[in-house]
């Protein structure tokens, strides 16, 4: 045992919601966690056979069998992860209010400011209304305090998260014109969840690439809130994603006009950056445009800012993987924080490439 074991109370952890990507991905970065135990992983439509007879490569590693999510009170968990779809997780949540427990919501039900924007997003009407006054918005990067002392907390999405952390040094500093912004984002194939579609079929994403929720993707204003509340003003913004043909990752070109007199400069900029991010421990400034494969597998969000001279447009280019910063790493950097560990325990991974 090494002296962080001995340091550290082991937490109890749930996972709901065990056939996805994310949930998968929450056992993996959970399992070899210092801090805490998996005391129990559900799934409605898998109840009693093993998690890692669902997935082999957890034999022998994670092989706890598989519970209904009505068994979850029983083992009187720490802190519960909800991987569960939009629209499903906010029952959840509303059931569990009363619960001593912290619940990171890895959906969107509680990301946006209120259930009247959420229906007009989501096209749902939102059962648990109660739940936005408690929910914290967990990009620790802008967040941290309220974490630190949330009982719900809304996991970002993966978009929205290297969006926002692309510009936000920007927004913070009152720098850009808001309504210049657009964002040109681009994911790999599990963004779109485990269950085949037309869209991510094989044949469709191989050797392809395409454009799609062309102006009301749910995520653009979720991008648009945080930004706004950096600005303390409404923000519109063009934010457009593509399907790559890859199976994880996340690239997001974001441009910009600089507000009148406020062009820092090449170094300037960089300085910008590097002065926000100092103290974030998975943010790295890069000096050349990061590719998916150095962020693959890994928790960091890689940015390069740019300033073009001839075009006088600020461009930053950000990446993640979409299943860790994106969604289960960024899950348990919230836990962390909400549990009063280091943001970093559990997630030092280097990245894996190629």
């Amino acid at each position: 045992m090494n002296n962080l074991e001995k340091e550290i109370k082991k937490y109890k952890v749930a996972i709901v919601g065990a056939s996805g990507y994310t949930g998968t991905e929450l056992a993996r970065l959970l399992l070899h966690h210092d801090g805490v135990e998996i005391v129990v992983i559900t799934s409605e439509s898998h109840t009693g056979r093993k998690f890692s007879d669902l997935h082999p490569q957890f034999q022998g590693l994670l092989d706890l069998q598989l519970a209904p999510a009505e068994e979850v009170e029983t083992f009187e968990p720490d802190v519960i992860f909800l991987a569960l779809p939009h629209g499903v997780s906010m029952e959840f949540v509303k059931k569990w209010a009363g619960m001593d427990t912290k619940i990171i919501d890895l959906s969107g039900d509680f990301r946006l400011a209120g259930p009247e924007i959420y229906k007009s997003w989501y096209n749902k009407d939102h059962t648990y209304p109660e739940g936005f006054d408690a929910a914290v918005y967990g990009l620790p990067e802008a967040h941290e305090e309220a974490i630190r002392k949330a009982a719900l907390v809304a996991n970002p999405g993966c978009y929205p998260t290297a969006a926002i952390l692309s510009f936000a040094p920007l927004f913070a500093a009152g720098m850009v014109q808001p309504d210049s912004v657009i964002i040109d984002a681009k994911s790999g194939t599990t963004g779109a969840g485990i269950k085949p579609g037309t869209t991510t079929h094989f044949s469709n994403v191989n050797d392809n690439f395409r454009a799609y929720g062309l102006g009301r993707h749910r995520h653009t204003i979720e991008i648009e809130e945080q930004f706004g509340e950096l600005v303390n003003r409404e923000v519109h913004l063009q934010f457009t994603p593509h399907l790559l043909p890859i199976d994880r990752g996340i690239l997001v070109t974001s441009y910009a006009k600089f507000k009148e007199g406020k062009s820092p400069g090449q170094d300037g900029l960089i300085r910008i950056y590097r002065d926000y991010y100092q103290n974030k421990p998975f943010v790295r400034i890069r000096e050349q445009a990061p590719a998916v494969k150095e962020v693959r597998g890994s928790n960091f969000c890689d940015i390069y800012p740019f300033w073009d001279e001839r075009t006088q447009r600020v461009i930053a280019v950000a990446a993640i993987d979409n299943l860790v910063k994106g969604a289960a790493g960024q899950a348990v950097q919230n836990m962390n924080i909400m549990l009063g560990l280091p943001q970093t325990v559990g997630l030092n991974h280097v990245p894996i490439q190629p």
